[in-house]
């Protein structure tokens, strides 16, 4: 197992200059912040269909502001793009991005099927450009301080990894309980923890079972559980949801121990994150680093659009299996409607 680590930029690069499809709250909380607070990147203009959010996107982030996504991608002076847009519309803007020649950095889930992520992947491979699925939270640096103490044997062998990633209900009118917009959990707080048991336990993990529920008058999921297993037996157990209490947790049990990181998901940037390292009676906690896991995302990207095409093979690769684990825990799942 390997840490996913930021890309570095090649030295004396020229700036990367990016433009930014849609206008959703991630985008102006998080990843635009990071974007336009590193140094070699400036964002360039954002495009919505909603003028006035375009251009009040575009007055906090010292951008252009444009009204038509096809018109953000014909600019000259745009190499990369953002695209934040619902997960519905992630392979479709993503395609027309990559054939204007961009690079491109996609909101998670990156896709909404396996056939989509091939295709995405195919053209991005044909066209020589960065693609890369926005993950912020495996950027973080308490996940490969996790994985060090794992592989130094300080739990001892590891038999279960537990993921859980959940938060309370959304309006009524949220995007998340649309179909036609790729909505329903699996595909937003799902993959967190499914990204995860790829990240600790390998790429050879497969699915043993899976539920996934469909709340009250909905027409998509809106909870559910995995059970996933590698090849030597090493399972993962995992949950989400979005009508539940706020829940981010990740606790990796071994022969001899446990660790368990209570923000592994959304931990704010200048909070140190918190390691509990138990083994018998004895229970150790480790006050790690803080750490800017969206500036670390934006620096990655970066390196990726600007260094080697060879090095994108790898982030081809991990949006693939991502994909294809996501479609085996759709394919194979229960799906409970209560009444």
């Amino acid at each position: 197992m390997t840490a996913d680590r930021p890309a570095e930029g090649r030295p004396g690069t020229a700036e990367l200059r990016i433009g930014v499809l849609g206008c959703a709250d991630i985008a102006r909380r998080r990843m635009l912040p990071a974007l336009a607070g590193r140094p070699g990147i400036r964002v360039v203009a954002v495009a919505s269909r909603a003028p006035a959010r375009a251009k009040s996107f575009a007055v906090q982030f010292g951008c252009d502001a444009v009204d038509d996504y096809e018109r953000l991608l014909a600019r000259p002076d745009i190499d990369a793009v953002y695209i934040p847009l619902p997960t519905g519309l992630h392979a479709l803007w993503t395609a027309r991005a990559l054939d204007a020649g961009k690079h491109v950095l996609v909101e998670k889930s990156a896709t909404g099927t396996l056939a989509e992520a091939q295709d995405v992947v195919a053209l991005a491979r044909e066209r020589g450009l960065a693609l890369m699925e926005n993950f912020a939270f495996v950027h973080h640096s308490q996940h490969a301080t996790a994985q060090r103490r794992l592989q130094n044997g300080e739990i001892g062998e590891l038999r279960v990894l537990q993921a859980s990633f959940g938060i309370p209900p959304r309006p009524p009118a949220d995007i998340r309980y649309r179909r036609e917009l790729g909505g329903g959990a699996l595909l937003d707080v799902g993959a967190y923890p499914l990204r995860t048991a790829l990240m600790y336990l390998g790429d050879d993990v497969q699915v043993v079972g899976a539920v996934l529920r469909v709340g009250p008058n909905q027409e998509v999921d809106t909870a559910g559980s995995v059970l996933l297993a590698s090849p030597d037996g090493v399972t993962a157990e995992l949950s989400f949801g979005f009508e539940h209490g706020y829940r981010s947790h990740c606790a990796l049990w071994g022969t001899q121990g446990r660790l368990v990181l209570d923000q592994p998901f959304t931990p704010p940037t200048t909070a140190p994150p918190v390691l509990r390292l138990s083994r018998q009676d004895h229970v150790q906690q480790f006050v790690l680093d803080a750490d800017d896991q969206f500036g670390n995302t934006a620096a990655s990207f970066a390196g990726l659009a600007q260094g080697p095409a060879a090095a994108r093979e790898e982030q081809y690769a991990r949006i693939l299996r991502q994909a294809a684990l996501l479609s085996a825990v759709r394919d194979t799942a229960r799906v409970l409607r209560p009444s």
